[in-house]
């Protein structure tokens, strides 16, 4: 099958731009983790808390900044990922039935199996339960940040396959978000939305290629579904599958593409960083190690760690040795094991899962949900390297 004209110079961009975006998550949350740990603890959380209000006649949106982070900024983040969706199902790795059988697999058993370890460690607690999702995630920025850092050695096909695996993965996290985290349910903000949703159809069937009406249509749509119990961020997938991937005018024009090498550096290099930071800022006060056993941090750590592992390498294994795959070009089985360990780093998804879980039970869950995604994803981050460093030949012997 030829490779579409150009493809292979976006890819190179995306990943340059995706691992500097890595980088950055790390500086991020290292911050956050100092400053809630030392003398400026309060005015870290005073920062997250400062009142943000907007106002237009009856309309009314009054959140801390952490919520206008959370809901608002990482609804851009979703339509980013609505907007890569669509591409590679369209004209990318996902649009060859082939080629998606591998990372396809290996993605549901990389949700399953965390999903099921998480569940064992919880099976007592109705309330802990609701975090089942929460090592389920993988963070595509923070995994190719890892894998930049060994250059030229990664082979082109294993970061196709974690590209590929890492967003079938976040079309599993939307899926959960909207089935399983919604609550106090609007019906008259949902019929708004459907209107809204149904408009953007219908732009798209009529061949608008101009982007500012799906922009307007996606504003008035991510109000309604805020306001509607239904998790905002699911209006900004919406919003990236509407896009349409060809002006019908312009063969030689895409806005989808447009938009999305537009929002890349913003969310890379802002919104992510400005989400992990607003996140990850854990105070160790009162914590002991034994408070990484408790079974909320434990079943989380141990989902992402073994459970991703074990998932995706065992996963990615039966369609490989029942020949209805192969291992992606140039690799080996140790340099897929390497690849399933990085697909341990929850890090953003799964911080944001874990806010979604358990954002009416206090801050003691909170501190437990930040302790196990980060010990688990730092784990995974290093072990993954570590084991693709050693595996991994150099450029010229490979």
């Amino acid at each position: 099958m030829s490779r579409p004209e150009g493809t292979l110079p976006l890819l190179r961009e995306f990943y340059k731009l995706e691992s500097a975006g890595g980088i950055l998550l790390i500086f991020a949350a290292a911050l956050a983790l100092v400053l809630a740990n030392s003398p400026l603890d309060r005015l870290y959380a005073g920062f997250l808390d400062i009142p943000v209000e907007i106002r237009i006649g009856g309309l009314h949106l009054a959140k801390p900044l952490l919520l206008w982070i959370n809901d608002g900024l990482m609804a851009v983040f979703f339509f980013l990922v609505g907007l890569e969706i669509k591409r590679e199902m369209l004209a990318g790795q996902l649009s060859d039935p082939r080629q998606v059988i591998l990372p396809a697999i290996a993605a549901v058993g990389g949700m399953a199996v965390p999903a099921l370890i998480y569940t064992a460690f919880n099976l007592g607690d109705p309330v802990a339960l609701e975090g089942w999702a929460i090592p389920t995630a993988t963070d595509i920025a923070f995994a190719l940040g890892v894998l930049a850092l060994l250059g030229d050695r990664v082979p082109l096909s294993l970061k196709v396959f974690l590209t590929a695996l890492a967003i079938l993965d976040d079309m599993g996290a939307i899926l959960i978000i909207a089935a399983f985290y919604t609550s106090n349910l609007s019906p008259t903000m949902l019929l708004l939305a459907l209107v809204g949703t149904g408009t953007l159809v219908i732009l798209n069937r009529a061949r608008v290629s101009s982007t500012a009406p799906y922009i307007l249509v996606g504003i008035f749509l991510w109000v309604c579904v805020l306001k509607s119990g239904v998790h905002a961020t699911l209006a900004g997938v919406a919003l990236g599958l509407a896009i349409p991937l060809r002006d019908p005018r312009d063969p030689e024009r895409s806005p989808l593409r447009e938009l999305e090498h537009r929002l890349h550096p913003w969310v890379a290099y802002g919104i992510l960083p400005l989400f992990a930071f607003a996140n990850a800022g854990v105070s160790f006060t009162g914590l002991t190690p034994a408070s990484l056993l408790e079974p909320i941090p434990l079943g989380i750590a141990l989902g992402l760690l073994l459970g991703k592992t074990v998932g995706v390498f065992s996963f990615s294994a039966v369609p490989i040795l029942l020949g209805w795959s192969r291992l992606p070009e140039q690799s080996t089985w140790a340099g897929l094991l390497g690849v399933a360990i990085l697909c341990g780093i929850g890090f953003t998804m799964s911080l944001f899962i874990g806010s979604l879980a358990f954002e009416q039970d206090g801050l003691d869950y909170a501190v437990a949900v930040r302790l196990g995604v980060l010990g688990g994803s730092l784990v995974a981050a290093v072990a993954g390297y570590l084991l693709l460093r050693r595996v991994l030949p150099r450029p010229a012997s490979r």
